[in-house]
């Protein structure tokens, strides 16, 4: 929808106590042809009868179709989110202790030193990992500039520049501000509301979220394949019942061998101890979960590497952006490359993330 730019009206009786340069003052129109701005309470001369417009002194966006907000279900969202984040720390928890608990036994027998490396490793992902987490659950997700607002003397032209006003905090909003329902806020920078840490991500966290998904990712790799090494070294022997007495050839004979193979397994299955239970639980629990984070963390950089967020990404499907890998450099503030602008694929881009 086109923002129509309003000019800002006085009556020229009242110069003396607005004291507005003489190039803002108009004549006198209709009532009906009029608006007051919310962003520095100046009348506004519409050149049409638009229910958003734009006031040409501060820049502000007015929608005046926009009906006062009242979010009445905010308790019930923040207590499913706390929720899920508790639900988070136990699987983090039991995942912890139930791998170092399952798999010291296997890493100690080879050798002391293999077991000291496995406990040192599993602590500082352990420390990482939940560090991580904690900051960008409990972190506040970025608040939008404190700006002054709602009259003419304090409000210098283009304080407001694209700035509109929430209906839900009743105050104003950035540009690059979205009010999140679930958290009750407007979020600076707001890239999606995540239940699982029971906070937005925003310019506050958003860093901390993407080194949470890194660390998450390496921890169940890690996970994944002490808990195979593991489970093979005190899996039963497979006993073969009627191997030798398997004929045929082609397909069949594969079949039949296939069979023999499935129930060998599954006869040394009931003999393996509660142990073993647990790695094989562990390994498909944490192979599952870094599949889905992996496909979350490249999203995440892809949309980093082309200077947007998901909210942004959305609002503009037929932007493709510029794509420049510098705005992953700036956005895990690494220092500047220098000999990065020789390359085109640093040259052909403007655009920046900036956080």
């Amino acid at each position: 929808m086109d923002v129509i730019t309003a000019t800002p009206t006085v009556n020229p009786e009242n110069m003396a106590e607005v004291h507005l340069p003489k190039e803002h003052v108009v004549a006198l129109v209709a009532e009906d042809q009029e608006a007051t701005c919310w962003g520095c309470g100046l009348h506004l001369l519409l050149p049409s009868g638009a229910a958003i417009f734009k006031c040409g002194w501060c820049g502000a966006i007015t929608n005046r179709s926009a009906p006062k907000q009242e979010d009445k279900s905010l308790k019930w969202r923040w207590l499913r989110d706390r929720s899920f984040v508790c639900v988070l720390v136990l699987f983090m928890l039991f995942v912890i202790c139930g791998g170092v608990w399952a798999v010291y036994p296997v890493v100690f027998s080879i050798s002391q030193f293999c077991g000291i490396f496995h406990s040192t490793v599993t602590m500082v992902l352990a420390v990482t990992t939940i560090s991580s987490f904690s900051v960008a659950a409990f972190r506040c997700p970025g608040m939008p500039p404190n700006v002054p607002w709602g009259s003419y003397p304090v409000v210098e032209k283009g304080d407001l520049e694209n700035y509109t006003f929430c209906q839900y905090c009743s105050k104003p909003k950035s540009p690059r501000t979205h009010h999140c329902r679930s958290c009750g806020v407007c979020v600076l920078d707001m890239d999606h509301h995540c239940p699982f840490i029971g906070n937005c991500v925003g310019a506050g966290n958003h860093k901390h979220f993407i080194l949470f998904l890194i660390s998450t990712i390496v921890s169940t790799i890690y996970v994944s394949i002490m808990a195979v090494y593991s489970v093979l070294h005190m899996w039963p022997p497979l006993t073969f019942h009627e191997l030798g007495r398997l004929n045929g050839f082609g397909t069949k004979f594969g079949w039949n061998l296939s069979k023999e193979i499935i129930h060998a397994v599954v006869r040394s299955t009931t003999l393996l101890s509660v142990r073993g239970f647990i790695l094989i639980y562990l390994f498909i629990s944490s192979f599952s979960v870094q599949i889905g984070l992996m496909v979350l963390l490249c999203q995440q950089l892809w949309y980093i590497y082309e200077g947007k967020t998901y909210l942004s990404h959305i609002s503009s499907q037929g932007d493709d952006g510029d794509r420049d890998c510098r705005n992953l450099l700036r956005f895990f503030g690494c220092p500047s490359i220098t000999f990065s602008r020789h390359l085109p694929i640093f040259r052909s881009s403007r655009k920046r993330h900036v956080k």
